[in-house]
């Protein structure tokens, strides 16, 4: 039997708005998400997000891989966005994603519901993404300078193409753990601002 994404969700049961947490992943994988070093790291961006009225879901994807051209967890996040839809109408549903993650997140920006992204060390590939230059939702895309994984030197073109803030966290590399304090902080404020669909 194929396996099927899961939501991991914490928060009221009629929340104002919500996160949905966006793990990294492998660029070739069958193997079964969720579980996993990526998915344990998005933990402590789901307390940093947690606040009053906020309900604060995590998505175990299907397969740990991007799977070109099957593209596995855009598939599933927009499963967890028509999930959104259904539970919760009208709510508005910010996106934070790390790595694989942040791809993901941009792929699925001008899904209806979406109110914002947040890319932390986004993978982010040339023309891989269609979005417009003026981004229809608030977007995000923050990377530590010594990623070695995920470029941010790409990131900072992405933004400036798009319309995008740009964060760049000095001395920082992929794993986000030397200034985990600046990288819970953003992730707070972005859902503090950006918590309403208006923006309010």
């Amino acid at each position: 039997m194929s396996p099927s994404p899961r939501l991991v969700a914490r928060g009221p049961a009629a929340p104002s708005a919500l996160v949905l947490l966006l793990p990294g992943g492998r660029a070739r994988s069958t193997a079964s998400g969720g579980r996993s070093v990526a998915d344990l790291r998005m933990l402590p961006f789901a307390r940093a997000a947690a606040a009053p009225g906020i309900g604060v879901w995590r998505l175990a994807y299907r397969f740990k891989g991007w799977n070109e051209p099957a593209r596995h967890p855009v598939a599933d996040a927009r499963w967890a966005l028509t999930e959104a839809a259904r539970r919760h109408p009208g709510v508005p549903v910010l996106l934070i994603g790390h790595s694989m993650g942040g791809r993901v997140a941009l792929h699925v920006a001008t899904e209806p519901g979406v109110a914002g992204v947040l890319g932390l060390a986004p993978w982010i590939e040339p023309d891989d993404v269609q979005l417009p230059t003026d981004p229809l939702v608030p977007l995000v895309l923050a990377h530590g300078s010594r990623d070695r994984i995920t470029d941010p030197a790409a990131t900072a073109r992405f933004a400036a193409d798009h319309g995008a803030r740009f964060v760049l966290v000095a001395g920082e590399n992929h794993a986000l753990l030397r200034h985990y304090r600046t990288w819970n902080r953003l992730v707070t404020e972005f859902v503090t601002t950006h918590r309403r669909a208006d923006g309010r």
